[in-house]
């Protein structure tokens, strides 16, 4: 229901004013509550972001462009709510990753040189724009949005609000640091093997990669069509909810869309009853010893919530080499779309990533062939294995952030991939702290169209756990 402009008067009177902390650790619908009852502006609310952007970003490299209408955005936005005729997210302040397209900001894609400004909006921007939210900026990626690691040659490095020094994750670093550390309410981002959910799992958030098609990629830089989701990023379960129904349905003009023939599945999981699915041993996936043991203690407190348990495996699916193989079609893809970056001699590209566009240049379209049919494997293993489970539970990473001058880790995305080579969605949340004092994530993953029941049992569980940290991260 909407309130009038003398009942939120009267709520803004009744009730003291909030200071900037609360405003940058509350989750999006408690800020959606106190925007409706006029406890605070958009204005307000995106002045704060701001100030806290210019105070920690030097620090924290969150983002790498803002946008200068911002706080015109919140003005327009408080002029809507003046009337009485506004969005669902209108005024919520969102940070944008720099593989999206804005209208008249650069898409850097983590690339060198100057990047011309994009024309128009990515399919989701716009969405988010006719919903009200308030685009606050681009935030950082690696060199071209690939990988799971946070640094970058070009713009800095991302770090990890827990622990300043240490990876964000990747590729989508810069929308985990700006919603952990208060900088953004919530954030888009986007996920070809597990680049929001690295992220979230690294920084203590929650996320989610929704059914493949289920959001369009319009106007994103794509890592492999096939594989590429865009995904959404936020302090609470609650949240990735509001934001599917907001930016999910079909886009005629996006050939991956997906047209449901039905509604995606009810939430009517019925908890304790589900059929759950756990891999076996996790020491053969190199989970370190404090993500397991975090892993353990989340599945004793889960004992009602996740009652019927049984362990399952993906059978001789070649799990590593379809990763790998996934790869190769994001570094041939990627050739194609970065073709006038990679022959700018004025822009150089860091060898690690030449290396990897080489790999893919050296290969043959039957090289393609063949990777793009050993995938078609995983959406038949996926189907095979839901009609045993219900739901598939992991560990969202084999371990915990970790310091940037670190090798990389190889299998930082051995749990997350699945999800996008068989087209599933799959959510994360923070399940508790290592006795090292970072946060660890639980992934869970479901048949295509289940996005709703598996938010809801991920709720059902965050709240079982309640094992998100104080947000903001790392705030005086």
């Amino acid at each position: 229901m909407i309130e009038s402009n003398s009942q939120a008067a009267t709520a803004a009177e009744t009730f003291p004013a909030l200071d900037a902390l609360r405003l940058r650790g509350a989750d999006m619908c408690q800020i959606l509550h106190w925007l409706a009852s006029a406890r605070v502006s958009a204005q307000t609310l995106t002045q704060t972001h701001l100030d806290a952007i210019a105070q920690q970003n030097a620090t924290l490299n969150a983002y790498v462009a803002l946008d200068p209408s911002a706080l015109e955005q919140a003005r327009a936005s408080d002029a809507r709510r003046a009337q009485g005729r506004f969005g669902r997210l209108d005024g919520v302040p969102v940070a944008i990753k720099d593989n999206i397209d804005v209208a008249g900001l650069p898409t850097g894609c983590g690339l060198p040189g100057t990047h011309a400004p994009a024309a128009r909006d990515a399919h989701v921007v716009e969405r988010l724009r006719r919903a009200g939210a308030v685009m606050l900026g681009k935030a950082q990626v690696p060199e071209g949005a690939f990988g799971a690691g946070s640094d970058n040659p070009h713009t800095g490095a991302a770090h990890n609000p827990f622990r300043h020094g240490y990876q964000a994750g990747g590729s989508s670093s810069g929308c985990a640091v700006a919603v952990a550390a208060g900088l953004a309410t919530v954030a888009i981002g986007s996920d070809s093997l597990g680049s929001i959910r690295i992220p979230a799992s690294y920084c203590g958030l929650s996320a989610l990669k929704p059914t493949h098609g289920e959001i369009s990629t319009r106007g994103m830089v794509p890592g492999a069509r096939r594989l590429d989701a865009v995904g959404l990023i936020a302090r609470s379960v609650a949240d990735l909810g509001v934001l599917l129904h907001v930016l999910g349905g079909h886009d005629p003009h996006d050939p991956r869309s997906r047209r449901r023939r039905v509604d995606l599945a009810l939430p009517d999981w019925e908890p304790g009853k589900l059929r759950v699915g756990l891999l076996g041993d996790l020491d053969a996936f190199g989970v370190e010893p404090g993500v397991k043991r975090a892993f353990e203690r989340a599945l004793m407190a889960l004992t009602h919530e996740l009652g019927h348990r049984r362990e399952v495996g993906f059978g001789d699916f070649p799990l590593a080499r379809a990763r790998r193989s996934a790869f190769f079609l994001i570094e041939a893809e990627m050739l194609v779309m970065h073709a006038a970056t990679l022959a700018d001699a004025s822009r150089p590209l860091t060898p690690t990533l030449r290396a990897w566009l080489d790999y893919a240049r050296n290969k043959s379209a039957g090289d393609y062939v063949a990777a793009d049919r050993l995938l078609d494997g995983a959406v038949v293993v996926a189907r095979k294995l839901f009609e045993e489970i219900d739901v598939l539970v992991t560990p969202t990473t084999p371990q915990t952030a970790y310091p940037l001058e670190a090798t990389l880790a190889d299998n930082a995305g051995d749990f997350t991939c699945f999800a996008n080579l068989a087209g599933l969605p799959a959510v994360t949340i923070p399940m508790g702290m290592t006795l090292d004092g970072l946060p660890t994530g639980m992934q869970f993953v479901g048949p295509p169209g289940s996005d709703l029941r598996l938010l809801e049992l991920a709720e059902v569980c965050a709240a079982a756990l309640d094992a998100a940290p104080g947000y903001p991260i790392g705030a005086a």
